[in-house]
């Protein structure tokens, strides 16, 4: 135990600490935490810290795990979509040219530090701010419960092809030649079912996580082997077993430890230098070019077919710069293809990015309503099949979230109005096993307004239930319900008594707390079985 502490420097506990400080702090203002280790980073570098091996060692493994974590979210049917890579790929190439040029004609302005931007340096951090934040849509996702969600998975499906494009900077930027016998990792392919037999008969504590890390890191050391980059391998390993059950369920158990290591990271950046008065002018000018980027996502997600609010929804989502260009700036200072000043301008930009980000997806349906007859105008007047109109003729009772709960209530109800009951979610995969077993669902988000344009709403329909997850996504359908015209009654599910107080101040007609009524009827049939 001794000697294991004589390798870890006295300041890295120090620098953690304070890391977490930093964190907390940004988190309970309702900005990631990230934002908080960069300041962190800023804040010790200024007080004279250096980064120390551990860090390196810890940061270095936070990029391993994360594209590892990217490789088990690959699934190479989704990405093929039009909307998914033909806008990624555009915006890529559209931002690239166009953030160089107008980097370029910053310099002949005379901006301090752009003026002394070459071609070379201005097309590098160009690209690394095409990128958006996967860790930061990822969250707001998770936080609004829409990450199933249609518009979710296309947002997420772009950040992938993103990150490949990254990826793949880095396997060029590392200037090895591969070995002649690189093809030979070809073989992996037929790894596939033994690595998944593994991870299924590993469990779901210790064991599963423990085959996490021997599989990013072996993949990453396997590609060094054949001289190519080892984040490489780790990405190619994750998705060698994606697509399965397990592999999910590995990429959320792996969540936060990556997310623990990249601190030191995000700690390193930091620490590399304090921001001078010039690098916080040019990353405000960096930070007026998000709407470009915004903007543009708009108008190709409309270009292929997407309607105007999904579009909207999506391009708020990724209205950011990504902490894996802050990786690529990184890597590229190291090499020195870029100066060390643009990595530290593309930290502070991505922190700033972040709070505009947060502000702006606070409220996206009410930016979308106020903006809804301009955004209107650049709708395609083809639709996408997802986008057709719904008819909800022959229905009487719509049961929103169809999860197992809402399967309970919707079987119930089924019974009592046999086939006037529809069920709605808005994950995919959700809908289409209801529809093989029989149920009539349908794909939708109540919180999108979108969703309730599209719906053709029967005047036989007298009752609403909403049994989503998410309390936020409730409180939103219900809004949504209401703006629509609906007036018939609605109940809605609640897990905690503040929950059920909001539900109610709402105007719902009868509202549940899910807990309380499990207890119940668990008493019930308790009750019954026993003859008490």
């Amino acid at each position: 135990m001794e000697s294991l502490l004589l390798t870890i420097d006295y300041h890295d506990p120090l620098m953690l600490a304070a890391a977490f400080v930093a964190g907390f702090v940004f988190y309970k203002i309702g900005l990631p935490p990230l934002v908080g280790f960069l300041a962190a980073g800023f804040a010790l570098g200024a007080m004279g810290a250096k980064n120390t091996a551990l860090l390196n060692e810890l940061a270095d493994l936070g990029v391993t795990l994360l594209l590892f974590t990217i490789g088990l979210k690959l699934r190479v049917s989704s990405l093929l979509k039009a909307e998914i890579w033909g806008v990624a790929s555009a915006h890529i190439l559209i931002v690239v040219a166009l953030f160089t040029a107008m980097l370029l004609a910053f310099g002949t302005l005379g901006l301090p530090l752009f003026t002394e931007m070459d071609l070379r340096t201005a097309i590098l951090v160009a690209f690394a701010l095409s990128f958006s934040s996967t860790v930061f849509a990822v969250k707001a996702l998770d936080a609004s419960g829409e990450s199933s969600s249609r518009f979710g998975r296309i947002a997420i499906g772009v950040l992938i092809i993103q990150d490949i494009a990254a990826v793949i900077f880095l396997a060029v930027s590392s200037g090895k030649t591969p070995s002649p016998w690189a093809l030979s990792l070809l073989a992996l392919l037929l790894m596939r079912r033994p690595l998944l037999a593994v991870l299924r008969g590993s469990g779901h504590g210790e064991l599963q996580i423990l085959v996490g890390f021997v599989l990013a890191l072996g993949g990453a050391q396997v590609f060094e082997l054949f001289n190519l980059k080892g984040d490489l391998g780790a990405l190619v390993v994750g998705a060698l077993i994606a697509g399965d059950a397990r592999s999910d369920e590995l990429a959320k158990s792996l969540f936060g430890f990556k997310e623990l290591f990249l601190v030191a990271f995000f700690l390193s950046i930091g620490l590399a230098g304090l921001p001078t008065l010039e690098i916080l002018s040019a990353s405000l000018v960096l930070l007026l070019l998000i709407p470009v980027k915004l903007v543009l996502f708009y108008w190709l997600f409309t270009r292929f077919l997407l309607r105007a609010s999904t579009a909207s929804r999506i391009s708020l989502v990724l209205a950011n710069y990504s902490e894996f260009g802050l990786i690529v700036a990184a890597i590229a200072v190291s090499i020195g293809w870029l100066p060390t000043e643009w990595m530290l301008v593309d930290a502070v930009t991505l922190s700033l990015s972040f709070v505009l980000a947060s502000v702006l997806n606070t409220k996206p349906n009410r930016i979308y309503v106020s903006l809804k007859p301009l955004l209107k105008r650049f709708e395609r007047l083809e639709w996408l099949p997802e986008d057709a109109p719904i008819d909800l003729t022959g229905s009487q009772m719509i049961v929103f979230g169809m999860g197992r709960v809402g399967t309970s209530v919707y079987d119930a109800m089924n019974q009592k109005m046999p086939g006037a009951v529809i069920g709605v979610d808005f994950d995919h995969e959700v809908v289409m096993e209801h529809q093989e077993l029989g149920r009539n669902v349908i794909g939708g988000n109540a919180t999108n307004p979108e969703f309730w344009d599209r719906v053709i709403m029967s005047p036989e329909i007298q009752y609403v239930l909403l049994v989503m997850p998410e309390h936020s996504a409730q409180v939103a359908a219900i809004d949504q319900i209401r703006n629509h015209g609906f007036r018939g009654k609605i109940a809605a599910t609640a897990k905690y008594p503040d929950e059920l107080k909001k539900l109610h101040a709402l105007g719902v007609d009868a509202a549940f707390n899910i807990y309380a009524e499990v207890g119940t009827g668990f008493a019930s049939m308790a009750s019954a079985k026993f003859d008490l």
